[in-house]
């Protein structure tokens, strides 16, 4: 039960990437909140640039929703413990990249949203990305002496 506090955060994640996921957010709504506000900025956009624009911030979504729920699920796994590990690594890609999947998967059955390979991919690029900045951010913490290396730190 202690390392439910490690958890929390991914799984509070899970739920907005699977609210994200409904009929609420679709393009068509988003573009309803986007497109009044783009307008407001830049009043000679036409209508098909609003829909690339609109298009452009979903799929960055995309991208730093996985990137965000990557770094969480990473805590979960370290659990309060020291350092890097592989194993840390791997099993939040893992769950990152197969929730991604299920994610798609969800948006089959919604109507107003399509399920999409490229999607998990871009979902899996944003874990993907995390995980290389969590490992450079590791390993600029331990060569500058802000965190000394154990064994622990560079096992597995």
């Amino acid at each position: 039960m202690r390392h439910l506090r490690y958890w929390w955060p991914a799984l509070v994640w899970a739920s907005v990437i699977f609210t994200l996921s409904t009929d609420a957010f679709s393009a068509e709504h988003t573009a309803s909140l986007f497109d009044p506000i783009l307008k407001w900025l830049i009043p000679s956009l036409t209508h098909r640039e609003l829909v690339h624009i609109n298009h452009i911030l979903r799929k960055c979504a995309h991208f730093t929703e996985y990137f965000i729920f990557y770094v969480f699920l990473f805590r979960g796994f370290r659990a309060g413990q020291r350092g890097w590990r592989w194993t840390w690594a791997l099993a939040a890609l893992t769950v990152a990249a197969g929730y991604s999947a299920l994610d798609e998967i969800h948006q089959a059955f919604v109507m107003s949203r399509t399920a999409s390979p490229l999607d998990s991919l871009l979902d899996s690029s944003g874990a993907f990305i995390a995980a290389a900045a969590v490992w450079l951010w590791f390993l600029i913490r331990r060569s500058s002496g802000a965190a000394p290396a154990t064994s622990q730190d560079t096992a597995d």
